[in-house]
C-alpha cells in the first residue's frame, strides 16, 4: 500500500439528516450543532505506531462509547498508521463494521507524529462534524464522548479538552503510585467547564467547521519528532479565536506498559516534558530568557519539596524530587538549543 493512501475498511452512507449542508449554510449548521438541535456526527482520530494490543483496547472502548451515544450522535473512526509497512491493518480490520460512520485506515509511515496528525485531521474533517482525538496507548472511559458533547452543547465551545489518568500495570514499583508520578500532565485547579487556552491531543474534541475555516492552522511538522506539536497547535488555534473549554467528566486512561514502570523511563519522561514545554512556549512567542527563568524556579521548587515534606513529617519523595528537577532542567537546556526526541 502506498503511503498516504486511504484504506476504507467500512463506510456507511450518512442519512440525509446527517449530511453536511451546502457551503452557504454551513455556518448556520454548525450553530445548530452547538445547540444540540441536529444529530451530530463525531469522527475519532487516532495515530498509531507499533502498538497493536493497546490500539485494540482503545478501539474496543470506542465501540462502548458509540453504543452509549446511539440515537444521540453517530460515531466513526480514523486510524493513521505511522509504520511504513502498515502493520496495524490487521487490528483495524477486526473493527471494520463496529461504527455507524465506518472506520478509515491510512498509512503515513514517516515517523513524524505531526504529519500523521495532519493526515488524520484531513480525513476526519469529512467524516464528522466534530473530531475527537486520543492516543493509541489510551483507553476511553465509557462516557468519554458523551461528556465531551455534553460540555460542548452546554457552552457552545469550538473545542473541549478532558482529563488524562495514567495507570500502571500490576506489580509495578510502589513508589510509582505513592509518589505523584502519575499526576504528570494533570490540570490542577481548573474547574469543570472553564475556558482554557490550550488542549491536549490525548483527550480533546474540536469543530470540523472551525478547521475548514482555518486551513493554515495544522500541526507543525518541525515538531513531529521532538514533540510539543499539540500545545503549539491548540495555542495557535486559541490565538486565532478557537474557544476551548475543559471537561472534568471526559476521561481517558493512559495504560503504561511494564517498560515504562521504571525510574529511568520516568526520569527521561519528565526531562522530555520540560524540554518540549520550552519548545512549545518559545514557538508561541514566549521569550527564551523568561522560559529559562521559569525552568530555574521549577528546579528550586523541586529541591525544596523534600525539606517541606520532612518538616511536615511526610516521606520526602526523593525520586519525584529528582524527576521534578529534571523537568526544570529540560526547560533550561532548551535555551541552549537542546531538543530531546520523543520516545
Amino acid at each position: 500500500m502506498q503511503r498516504g493512501s486511504v484504506y476504507s475498511v467500512y463506510q456507511t452512507q450518512r442519512p440525509p439528516c446527517q449530511r453536511r449542508s451546502a457551503v452557504g449554510s454551513e455556518k448556520a449548521m454548525g450553530e445548530h450543532l452547538m445547540n444540540g438541535a441536529v444529530h451530530p456526527t463525531v469522527a475519532v482520530s487516532i495515530c498509531t505506531y507499533n502498538r497493536h494490543e493497546p490500539l485494540a483496547r482503545l478501539l474496543e472502548s470506542l465501540v462502548v462509547n458509540a453504543k452509549r451515544l446511539a440515537g444521540r450522535a453517530s460515531v466513526g473512526v480514523v486510524v493513521v498508521d505511522d509504520s511504513a509497512d502498515g502493520n496495524a491493518r490487521h487490528v483495524v480490520e477486526r473493527f471494520a463494521d463496529r461504527f455507524e460512520l465506518g472506520l478509515s485506515y491510512r498509512i503515513s509511515g514517516r515517523q513524524n507524529i505531526a504529519l500523521a496528525r495532519n493526515m488524520a485531521l484531513e480525513t476526519a474533517i469529512d467524516l464528522g462534524d466534530w473530531i475527537a482525538m486520543t492516543d493509541d496507548d489510551c483507553e476511553a472511559a465509557p462516557d468519554w464522548l458523551e461528556a465531551l458533547l455534553d460540555l460542548q452543547q452546554r457552552t457552545g465551545a469550538d473545542a473541549v479538552s478532558g482529563v488524562l489518568k495514567r495507570r500502571v500495570p500490576p506489580g509495578s514499583p510502589r513508589w510509582l503510585t505513592e509518589e505523584p508520578f502519575l499526576d504528570l500532565g494533570l490540570w490542577e485547579g481548573v474547574e469543570d467547564g472553564a475556558e482554557v487556552d490550550s488542549a491536549a491531543t490525548h483527550n480533546s474534541m474540536l469543530s470540523s467547521r472551525w478547521l475548514r475555516e482555518h486551513p493554515a492552522i495544522r500541526f507543525d511538522p518541525d515538531l513531529g519528532v521532538t514533540g510539543g506539536e499539540d500545545p503549539v497547535f491548540y495555542r495557535t488555534a486559541h490565538a486565532a479565536g478557537l474557544r476551548i473549554h475543559y471537561s472534568r467528566g471526559a476521561v481517558v486512561y493512559e495504560n503504561e506498559s511494564p517498560s515504562r514502570a521504571t525510574l529511568s523511563y520516568q526520569l527521561r519522561t519528565f526531562f522530555w516534558h520540560g524540554n518540549s514545554a520550552y519548545i512549545a512556549c518559545v514557538r508561541r512567542g514566549d521569550p527564551p530568557f523568561r522560559m529559562f527563568g521559569y525552568g530555574g524556579k521549577r528546579v528550586l521548587s523541586a529541591l525544596q519539596r523534600p525539606l517541606v515534606r520532612l518538616a511536615r513529617g511526610e516521606p520526602p519523595h526523593l525520586r519525584y524530587c529528582i524527576a521534578s528537577v529534571l523537568w526544570g532542567v529540560g526547560v533550561m537546556v532548551g535555551m541552549l538549543g537542546v531538543q530531546v526526541p520523543h520516545k
